[in-house]
């Protein structure tokens, strides 16, 4: 892989600079909001990591 001309790099980093100062003030609010939020829900979360797991397993015994 070529290696990134210099020119390249200060866009690059202009760029992350832009979007950290573009959602740097809502990172305040959501770490409150998740302070006082209440307990997860497991079963949200679970569902789909076991749907992908089986869809994963289906597609390697297909092979």
């Amino acid at each position: 892989m070529k290696e990134m001309s210099t020119w390249e790099m200060v866009l690059v980093g202009a760029l992350v600079v832009l979007v950290l100062f573009w959602i740097g003030p809502g990172i305040k609010p959501m770490l409150e909001q998740s302070r006082q939020a209440e307990n997860p829900d497991w079963i949200g979360l679970l569902v789909p990591i076991i749907a992908v797991i089986l869809f994963v397993i289906l597609l390697i015994s297909m092979v």
